[in-house]
């Protein structure tokens, strides 16, 4: 009788612990958010990806993608602690560095920057130092004093006088066969296209020795110091995404670019992939065998070095406070490369 009733007690406890297994919530996941630099749009599809298709999740992430915009302060949130990372550059973490501003690079999602000047085909340019020949160059304020400062001092023939200040509409730059314009790989001449009825000649400043990475995974140096464990999920989980999206099913990722930027279209989305791929903006240098996301001294001090030769940074600054590759270069996501 006794041997009766302690298996009913037994089978009781079993039943009891499994209503209440079924009845718990499941470990609640570390709640992160992630600003980018402008409206949702394919280079910032990975990130999107990862959400779509549980990749953060897996990964004991409950991610928010914030979105940037022209009047969007995601830098600004991050150093203020209201978002945990940043779609940074760079150039903004080492700036940091010299204002005392405890911004660092755990992620170097785009090993090329997308950065290109375009020009008509039939203005008889070639050759990137060909572009010294026009007339004019229409040009961000941002690019006029990093970039073109760097055009100048490496290639004979640019000079002050071909700056026009590019207002982001490419009607000046399509009017005028003697002009050049600034733009993305990914996006400008696809726009330049469907307006003028011609392939532009495009010319990515990567391939010609301009050096930065670009589509930065960035936070604070707390973050790192404090929640380890939390950045190095959320880069994994990223870079996870990244290679889901460029050779998976995207189309829930797609979703959901477009539910944040309605302007966004199919055709846009498909020709920026494509050009992704075919540039090597994502899977270039150390990021082929290394995995995507990875960085080396070698490559950021080469940006350091080429920005202090045009007075962007001081020679002392110390560059390495703005980066740390030990969450990177693991192979994260090469099982996932089709």
């Amino acid at each position: 009788m006794t041997g009766l009733l302690g298996k009913a007690a037994a089978l009781a406890s079993i039943a009891l612990t499994s209503v209440l297994a079924l009845n718990t919530p499941a470990s609640a996941l570390d709640k992160v958010t992630y600003g980018t630099n402008w409206l949702a749009q394919a280079e910032h599809g990975g990130f999107y990806q990862a959400v779509a298709d549980g990749t953060y999740a897996k990964h004991g992430l409950d991610v928010t993608i914030v979105q940037g915009g022209p009047n969007a302060a995601n830098t600004s949130l991050l150093i203020a602690g209201k978002i945990d990372f940043y779609m940074g550059g760079p150039q903004g973490e080492i700036s940091a560095v010299e204002q005392g501003i405890p911004l660092i690079d755990v992620a170097a999602i785009f090993q090329k920057d997308p950065q290109v000047l375009i020009a008509h085909p039939d203005a008889g340019v070639e050759k990137f130092g060909d572009l010294a020949k026009l007339k004019t160059l229409f040009l961000s304020k941002d690019g006029y004093i990093t970039y073109f400062e760097w055009m100048k001092a490496n290639f004979p023939g640019f000079s002050d006088e071909q700056y026009k200040p590019y207002n982001f509409n490419p009607a000046p730059f399509i009017a005028d066969k003697q002009s050049a314009q600034q733009g993305y790989v990914t996006s400008e001449p696809y726009e330049i296209e469907r307006q003028a009825g011609w392939k532009p000649k495009v010319f990515l400043l990567a391939d010609n020795g301009y050096a930065p990475y670009s589509t930065m995974i960035t936070t604070t140096q707390t973050m790192v110091d404090t929640k380890p464990d939390v950045v190095q999920r959320f880069v994994d989980a990223s870079i996870e995404g990244w290679y889901n999206y460029l050779y998976g099913d995207n189309s829930k990722a797609n979703e959901l670019i477009k539910k944040d930027n309605p302007e966004m279209t199919d055709a846009q989305i498909a020709y920026s992939i494509a050009r992704m791929k075919e540039y090597g903006i994502i899977e270039s240098g150390e990021a082929l065998d290394k995995g995507i996301g990875c960085m080396t001294d070698a490559h950021y001090k080469k940006f350091f070095d080429e920005m202090v030769a045009i007075k962007v940074f001081k020679p002392e600054t110390d560059y390495k406070k703005a980066f740390t590759a030990n969450f990177v270069c693991k192979g994260v996501g090469l099982n996932l490369r089709k």
